[in-house]
């Protein structure tokens, strides 16, 4: 059965806790299974000289396991899904380590979306080369998974050198399931062969189709079985339109999604109570309420 979950609006939602409180709890009541967060660390001035992005320094993220860990707190049933960590910009000893932590704080209810992320001006700030960024990921997602899974790693590559050492407490989950973003033709082939599961970045099925039907060519091709590979439509709310978000739940059901998140943002909400009001009604449709 597909899990039903949400995108948490945090670039709209505010930092008030007692409302980040009442989203997390509400959504649990709901019945829904998990809550996305996306991931921004720097925002940049848009006035760059060659800026492109959808995202500034006026745009809102709290970062996503400090996030999750205070709504793990406060719930029971809820899973946490990173929609996504851009991991190469981040030390992965040190991801490890947080994601191990968050996923005992959560009882084993935490995904670990990665991508390579967009923004070079974050990879600057941080210290880290956003040219070879998907090269890295690649070493990062195989040495998270030893430090998982084993008391001590000794782990040479390209960028990491890890001397007979190990993370404790290891998380409940071993691993942690570790799912893709991305559309590239390359990042396909490396979610086919390294990935969980994969997450498009467009809430339009229709938009998503093609990059699908190549995802499931290259698992195939990676002698794995499209249908146990976990997948992870994303739905726009809209105006609320229940027949429209009926039929693209189905479609995506139909495309054998596991897990499908709704996203309230860019609808000119402007309290959170208008995002739970959302969310609610959305509930309602889905047969969740």
């Amino acid at each position: 059965m597909m899990q039903i979950g949400l995108i948490y609006p945090q670039t709209e939602y505010g930092m008030d806790l007692i409302a980040i409180r009442d989203y997390a709890q509400t959504a649990e009541g709901l019945g829904f299974s998990h809550i996305v967060a996306y991931d921004h660390v720097l925002g940049a001035n848009p006035e760059r000289p060659g800026w492109q992005g959808p995202y500034t320094y006026h745009s809102p993220f709290m970062e996503p396991f400090m996030l999750f860990a205070y709504m793990a707190s406060l719930t029971s049933k809820l899973s946490f899904f990173t929609g996504i960590l851009i991991l190469p910009q981040r030390q992965t000893a040190l991801v490890a380590k947080q994601a191990a932590t968050l996923d005992i704080l959560c009882a084993g209810r935490l995904r670990l979306g990665v991508g390579v992320g967009w923004n070079e001006v974050e990879y600057i700030g941080l210290n880290e080369d956003f040219h070879t960024r998907g090269q890295r990921i690649e070493e990062q997602v195989s040495l998270l998974r030893q430090l998982w899974t084993q008391d001590l790693v000794t782990f040479t590559g390209r960028w990491h050198n890890i001397p007979d050492a190990g993370i404790n407490p290891l998380p409940i989950q071993r691993p942690i399931p570790i799912w893709f973003g991305g559309h590239s033709e390359r990042v396909l082939r490396r979610t086919a062969q390294m990935g969980d599961g994969w997450v498009p970045s467009s809430s339009s099925y229709a938009d998503c189709r093609p990059a699908l039907d190549r995802l499931k060519y290259y698992l195939e091709k990676s002698g794995r079985d499209p249908s146990t590979f976990g997948l992870e439509g994303r739905l726009s709310f809209g105006h609320g339109n229940a027949s429209l978000i009926s039929r693209e739940a189905a479609e995506w059901n139909a495309a054998g999604a596991t897990h499908l998140s709704l996203n309230t943002m860019n609808l000119g909400f402007k309290t959170p109570n208008e995002h739970i009001a959302a969310i609610k009604e959305f509930a309602h449709v889905m047969g969740l309420s």
